[in-house]
């Protein structure tokens, strides 16, 4: 497939517009929305016959902070100083994290939320503490993360950043499309369904002009005058892709995504000169709770050895999990607190024994090693310590009652959710960069398209790529605008 059309080569434009952005989901939207307050014409190109995306999928816990709290925090009473909101996105993402991008994040996320509920969408006033994926009382803030557990607990101090939109469960992703394709509709923006982007139109000078799309079953030529915004999704539904760039999580993973995640507009990124980016990290989620109390066992690998302390974010555990021989996990936990997930159906019991040793011989571990570790766990547990992991006091306790199982949580028996975290390396406010990290002129990109704020599944929470996208697309959108 051709990427690239010359410019000059086209005699006639089809259609033409300001800002003309490919994609309709979270990214696409919000930037369609800014383009168009900010005075631009704006035409949307969406391959589907709705528009949604991924983001329409998700529970949609918009992770935000900072700036002493957004209102919804400051009005539940808690304070989130953008030192500390920084802080702890930095120790989440660590080497992979693009500094200039966590602090234009920190510095407008407050002011994101505003923006967001201005649109229409409900919160709660209602503050969810325990420990659970998705709040399902209808509060619309909880802890979506690894705020409360060890190493993060001691960097920044412990703050709930999920926002999620309220009574929404799970379909939080519907709310908040349903209201934010509405605004964009009331816009003005002038909206294509069923519109595939093939190629990018180039002038001699190197910017980027427009597209050729697939629109009615022929190829249609679009100029842009102010600039092409790339919003398509990630790769996680392209299988060459995936084998190339993801192989191992590939191999065992269920992909998480819309059908179009298909990398198009990092392709078209990159055969426009663009650089891709954190291409081997992905988001891989291990739902150990809820319930709650199956935090109070021990997650050890083949060797009988633990790996992680348990009071993790279920992504953290995806990602420590990965690095295990052979991806396999498994649960040690005692009679008090056994328990069936809610998120997984495949976890399967592999030995039950009234003691330790009884387990570890008909589990086939190494003689010695599972007994070795309970053992070692439990008399530091009993006063209130962990050593080796730091589990947090709360669901730090000996597993002594018996009978005790061992429960299969290797990554092939759970094939569990997996999203791409790559993309296009980009400024913050959306421009496309080279290798060489020179702006390609015309050409923006913003949502899984682009390499965002959550590049490691290790220091993922929930809501951090509905933040990213929606937040990112707006400033896209802005920046695409404000060129003559």
């Amino acid at each position: 497939m051709q990427r690239i059309v010359e410019f000059e080569s086209i005699e006639r434009f089809d259609h033409r517009t300001g800002v003309l952005v490919c994609g309709f989901g979270g990214a696409g939207a919000s930037a369609a929305l800014e383009a168009r307050r900010a005075g631009a014409a704006v035409m949307v190109l969406e391959r589907f016959s709705g528009g949604g995306g991924s983001t329409m999928l998700s529970a949609c816990e918009m992770y935000l902070g900072g700036n002493g709290g957004t209102r919804l925090q400051r009005e539940l009473g808690i304070e989130d100083s953008s030192e500390n909101f920084y802080n702890y996105l930095m120790a989440c993402f660590g080497e992979y994290a693009d500094e200039a991008r966590v602090r234009a994040y920190v510095d407008g996320a407050a002011e994101h939320f505003d923006w967001v509920e201005g649109l229409g969408v409900p919160y709660k006033r209602g503050f969810f503490a325990g420990r659970d994926v998705v709040a399902l009382t209808g509060d619309s803030l909880q802890y979506t993360g690894n705020e409360r557990s060890f190493p993060f607990s001691q960097i920044a101090t412990p703050v709930p950043r999920g926002h999620l939109p309220a009574d929404s469960g799970h379909d939080g992703g519907k709310t908040l499309m349903s209201v934010l394709l509405k605004r964009v509709a009331e816009s003005g923006t002038d909206i294509r369904h069923d519109a595939r982007v093939n190629a990018l139109l180039r002038d001699r000078g190197g910017r980027i002009r427009g597209v050729v799309a697939r629109i009615d079953n022929r190829n249609v030529h679009i100029l842009a005058t102010q600039g092409v915004i790339l919003a398509t999704g990630g790769f996680i539904m392209n299988e060459e892709m995936t084998r190339r760039h993801i192989p191992e999580y590939a191999s065992y993973c269920t992909r998480h995504g819309n059908p179009g995640d298909t990398g198009d507009g990092i392709q078209l990124g990159i055969a426009a000169g663009g650089h891709a980016i954190n291409m081997g990290q992905a988001f891989v989620g291990v739902a150990h709770y809820p319930p709650a109390q199956l935090t109070c066992g021990i997650f050890v690998n083949e060797q009988g050895q633990r790996f992680i302390n348990e009071d993790i974010y279920l992504s953290r555990l995806g990602h420590f999990a990965s690095v295990q021989t052979n991806h396999r996990i498994f649960l040690f936990i005692d009679n008090e607190h056994f328990s069936r997930p809610d998120y997984h159906e495949t976890t399967r019991i592999v030995a039950v024994g009234e003691t330790v040793a009884e387990v570890e011989q008909e589990a086939g571990l190494p003689p010695g090693s599972l007994a070795q570790t309970v053992d070692y766990y439990n008399r530091h547990a009993a006063s209130g310590e962990d050593p080796l992991f730091h589990k947090a006091r709360e669901w730090l306790k000996p597993i002594t009652t018996a009978p005790f199982a061992l429960v299969d949580w290797s990554l092939d028996t759970l094939k569990p959710t997996c999203f791409t975290l790559g993309g296009l390396d980009t400024l913050p406010t959306g421009e496309v960069l080279t290798a060489d990290r020179d702006v390609i002129p015309g050409l923006y990109a913003a949502g899984r398209t682009a390499a965002g704020i959550p590049r490691t599944a290790a220091g993922y929470a929930s809501g951090m790529s509905v933040g990213d996208a929606t937040f990112f697309g707006r400033m896209a959108g802005r920046q695409a605008a404000a060129h003559p």
